[in-house]
C-alpha cells in the first residue's frame, strides 16, 4: 500500500528497493525494445516476477516501499505497546491505541455494543429537524452523510479559513456508479444494496427489514449523485467557489435549516460561507424535506455503519472486505490484523506515530541532499519558463513570481501536533477511532473565521507520496518517499534525478497545471494569465488530454484524458525540468557510463522504474472512473513519447510507437 505470500512479498521487496537505488539489468524485458515499449523493456521482467500480492490491489515501487515502511512502523507500534514502565506520552499514546486494535479476541467479543449508542442515536430521530442534528452529529466523526461542512482557505483570500459547504453523501466511489448503464455498472449497484443488507443484518437488522432500508438508501444516494458535480467538473477551482454571506446561502435554501445544524456542530460563529455547489444544496432541500424520517433513518444508519465496520468484530470486517476489498479492487485476501492496525494509527494519530517514525528513520543528511535538489529544479524550471515561445513578458514574469515564493516542506513538521486531548485506552478500538476522528474533525471546524496555519502538513511523515497545495504554493515531500528507490543520497546524480528529481519536478508543475495555474504566487484563486498565453496554454493541454484518452487500460476501458489532465502536464513538466536540472548538475563532472548506460539513458530507467507496477483488472476499471493519475505504464511511456531528449538518448527512429509524429508531439513546460 499474507499470510500464504510472505515470502514473495519479501523477495519482490528485495529486488524492488534492496539497500540501494540502482539500475538492475535483471527488471529489464531486452526482447522489448526501448523504441517499442520503454516501459516493459525497463520493467518487463520485474512486472513479471512480481505478482500483486494478495492482499494488494495493485503492487509496484510505491507499494513495496509503503510495506518497508509500513514494517518500520510495525516495529515501532510493536515495542512501544510492549512498554509497561517509562513511556513517553507520545510513545504510550500510540502503544495504547495500537494494542486496542490488535486485541481481537475482545473486539470479537464485544461485537455490535461499541456501536449500540449511536444506533440508538439514530433510532430516536423522529423529525426532519432531528435528521438534520443527526447528520451533524456523524460529521462530528468525519461521517460524510448529506453534505460537507467545514473549514477550508478562502480561494481568493487564502491567509484565512473560512466556512464552507459542500456536496458529499454518496457510499459509491463516484456519482457515474448509480446511473452508468453499462452491464458492470448495473451489476456493481446490486452488489452494493446486497452488501448493505448484509451490514445491516449483521448490526441486528432482520433481513425483511434490512432489504427495505438498503432500498431507501440507495434511491437517497442516487438522487444526491445526480445532483453532484462529476470529478472532472471538480477540477475548475470556480466550480467550487461561490462566497456569499449566510444569510444569502439560507435565503437559497430556506428548507435546510443551517442555523440548527451549525449549532448542533458546535461550529464557531462567522457571516461568510462558501456554498461550493448551490445546484447540489437545492436538490438536497427537496431531498431532505420529502424523504420520509424512516427512510432517512437507514440511510444514517447505514453510513454510520459502513464508516464504523473496519473497527467492529470480524463477521462485520469480512463482510465490508468482500465489497470494499474483493468485489472493489479484486483483492482476494484481507490484510494482516497489524497492517491494518498500524494504517489506523497512522491515519488518526499520524503526528505521533510520525515523531517516532522521524527519530529513527530519516537521516539529517537526506533532508539536506533533498533540499539542495529541489533548489536545483527550481533553477531549472526558472529557465525552462525564461525559453518558452508560447508565453509573453508579462506572464512569464508573474510565473517566475510564482517559482519564487514556492514555500518547501521536507521530511516532516517542525512542530508536532499535540492529541494530548484525545482519550486513548488499550480497550476501546472503535472509541479511539471516533475520538481521535471527532478531534481532528473539531480542529478542523475551529479554524473558520481565522488565519491560515501555513506550517500544517497533509500528509503524515511515513506516507510514501508528496503533494503541491496550491491555496499555500507550496511543495511538501514526506520522509516516507525519500527512500529508494525515489532518492538515494549515495547514487549518482543521474539516478536521483531520474527518481525523487522528477517527483520535485512534477509537484512544481502543479503550480502550473490546468487547475494549479488558476492560482496566482501568494495561493489566491486569481488569472495572471495574457488572454494570448491562456489561448497557447490551453491548446497545448488538449492536445495533453487526447493523447491520454487514446489510452486503454483494459479491453474498452479508456483514460479519462480530462480527469487525468493535471497529473499528466505534472509528468511531462516534472520530466523536462529534472532533465535539464540533471544537465545542470553534470556540467563539470565526468560522464562515463555506468554498466553500460549514459547518466540520459540512467535518468529515463531511474524514471521508469519508479513507475512499475502490477494492477487487477477490477482496479483498473475503478481507478479509471475516479483516479486523477493514470497508471503507470502511461506515466512512463505517455510523456517519454513527447520528448526528443529521451528519443536522443535511447536512439529512438522516426515513426516508432515511442516517437510521436512531430505535429502532435507536446512540450509544456
Amino acid at each position: 500500500m499474507r499470510k500464504m505470500i510472505f515470502a514473495a512479498t519479501a523477495a519482490a521487496l528485495t529486488l524492488t528497493l534492496g539497500a540501494r537505488a540502482e539500475i538492475d539489468l535483471k527488471n529489464f524485458d531486452l526482447a522489448v525494445k526501448p523504441q517499442d515499449d520503454f516501459f516493459r523493456y525497463a520493467d518487463g521482467a520485474w512486472i513479471k516476477n512480481n505478482p500483486v500480492p494478495a492482499d494488494q490491489s495493485r503492487w509496484g515501487s510505491f507499494g513495496a516501499l509503503a510495506e518497508r515502511n509500513r514494517e518500520n512502523l510495525h516495529t515501532i507500534c510493536e515495542r512501544v505497546a510492549a512498554k509497561k514502565d517509562g513511556a513517553r506520552p507520545v510513545e504510550k499514546m500510540v502503544g495504547d491505541f495500537y494494542a486496542s486494535g490488535m486485541d481481537e479476541v475482545a473486539i470479537n467479543a464485544a461485537g455490535v455494543k461499541p456501536l449500540q449508542p449511536e444506533l440508538d442515536r439514530i433510532a430516536a430521530v423522529k423529525t426532519t429537524a432531528d435528521v438534520l442534528k443527526a447528520m451533524a452529529h456523524l460529521q462530528g466523526y468525519g461521517i460524510p452523510v448529506g453534505f460537507r461542512f467545514g473549514s477550508q482557505p478562502d480561494l481568493k483570500n487564502s491567509d484565512m479559513e473560512m466556512a464552507s459547504l459542500g456536496q458529499g453523501g454518496l457510499g459509491l466511489p463516484e456519482r457515474g456508479y448509480y446511473f452508468n448503464d453499462d452491464e458492470k455498472s448495473q451489476k456493481l449497484r446490486q452488489q452494493y444494496v446486497a452488501h448493505m443488507i448484509n451490514l445491516f443484518a449483521l448490526v441486528g437488522e432482520p433481513r425483511e427489514s434490512a432489504t427495505v432500508s438498503a432500498a431507501a438508501v440507495m434511491a437517497i444516494e442516487t438522487k444526491l449523485a445526480l445532483a453532484s458535480l462529476a470529478r472532472v467538473q471538480l477540477r475548475d477551482p470556480y466550480r467550487s467557489y461561490h462566497k456569499m454571506k449566510l444569510s444569502e446561502a439560507a435565503a437559497k435554501t430556506p428548507g435546510i435549516d443551517f442555523k440548527l445544524f451549525f449549532a448542533e456542530r458546535g461550529a464557531p460563529a462567522f457571516t461568510d460561507v462558501n456554498l461550493a455547489h448551490p445546484e447540489f444544496f437545492q436538490t438536497f432541500e427537496v431531498v431532505l424535506n420529502t424523504v420520509s424520517v424512516s427512510d432517512w433513518q437507514a440511510y444514517l444508519r447505514w453510513h454510520l455503519v459502513r464508516y464504523a465496520a473496519p473497527y467492529l468484530s470480524e463477521p462485520i470486517v469480512q463482510e465490508n472486505f468482500a465489497f470494499n476489498g474483493v468485489i472493489l479492487t479484486g483483492v482476494t485476501e484481507q490484510k494482516a490484523r497489524w497492517k491494518r492496525v498500524v494504517a489506523v494509527v497512522d491515519g488518526n494519530i499520524g503526528e505521533a506515530l510520525g515523531q517516532l517514525y522521524a527519530a529513527e528513520y530519516f537521516p539529517p543528511e537526506a533532508k539536506a541532499r533533498m533540499a539542495k535538489l529541489v533548489e536545483d529544479l527550481r533553477a531549472s524550471l526558472y529557465d525552462r519558463i525564461e525559453a518558452l515561445e508560447w508565453m509573453d513578458a508579462p506572464t512569464k514574469a508573474k510565473a517566475q513570481e510564482k517559482l519564487a515564493a514556492f514555500g518547501v516542506k521536507i521530511g516532516y513538521p517542525d512542530t508536532w501536533r499535540d492529541y494530548g486531548a484525545v482519550k486513548i485506552t488499550r480497550d476501546d478500538y472503535l472509541g479511539n477511532v471516533m475520538r481521535s476522528d471527532a478531534f481532528e474533525v473539531s480542529r478542523r471546524l475551529a479554524r473558520i473565521g481565522q488565519p491560515v496555519d501555513r506550517a500544517e502538513w497533509g500528509m503524515t511523515p511515513p506516507t510514501v507520496n508528496a503533494y503541491y497545495r496550491p491555496t499555500n504554493n507550496e511543495i511538501v515531500f514526506p520522509a516516507g518517499i525519500l527512500q529508494p528507490p525515489f532518492f538515494d543520497f549515495k547514487a549518482d546524480d543521474a539516478v536521483n534525478y531520474g527518481g525523487i528529481g522528477v517527483v520535485i519536478g512534477h509537484e512544481m508543475t502543479h503550480g502550473f497545471d490546468d487547475s494549479g495555474a488558476k492560482y496566482d504566487a501568494h495561493g489566491n484563486l486569481n488569472n495572471w494569465w495574457s488572454e494570448e498565453s491562456a489561448k497557447n496554454f490551453k491548446a497545448r493541454t488538449t492536445a495533453i488530454v487526447k493523447q491520454f484518452d487514446g489510452f486503454e487500460t483494459l479491453p474498452g476501458v479508456h483514460l479519462k484524458g480530462e480527469l487525468t489532465q493535471g497529473e499528466n502536464i505534472a509528468d511531462l513538466g516534472g520530466l523536462k525540468i529534472s532533465y535539464y536540472a540533471l544537465q545542470k548538475a553534470l556540467a563539470d563532472k565526468p560522464r562515463d557510463p555506468i554498466n553500460g548506460f549514459t547518466p540520459e539513458q540512467r535518468f529515463f530507467l531511474s524514471h521508469a522504474a519508479v513507475w512499475r507496477e502490477n494492477m487487477r483488472p477490477e482496479e483498473r476499471r475503478r481507478l479509471a472512473n475516479i483516479d486523477p493519475h493514470s497508471p503507470g505504464e502511461f506515466r512512463v511511456n505517455g510523456p517519454l513519447s513527447n520528448l526528443d531528449e529521451f528519443a536522443k538518448a535511447f536512439s529512438v527512429p522516426d515513426n516508432s510507437p515511442m516517437r510521436r509524429p512531430p505535429e502532435t508531439r507536446v512540450t509544456i513546460w
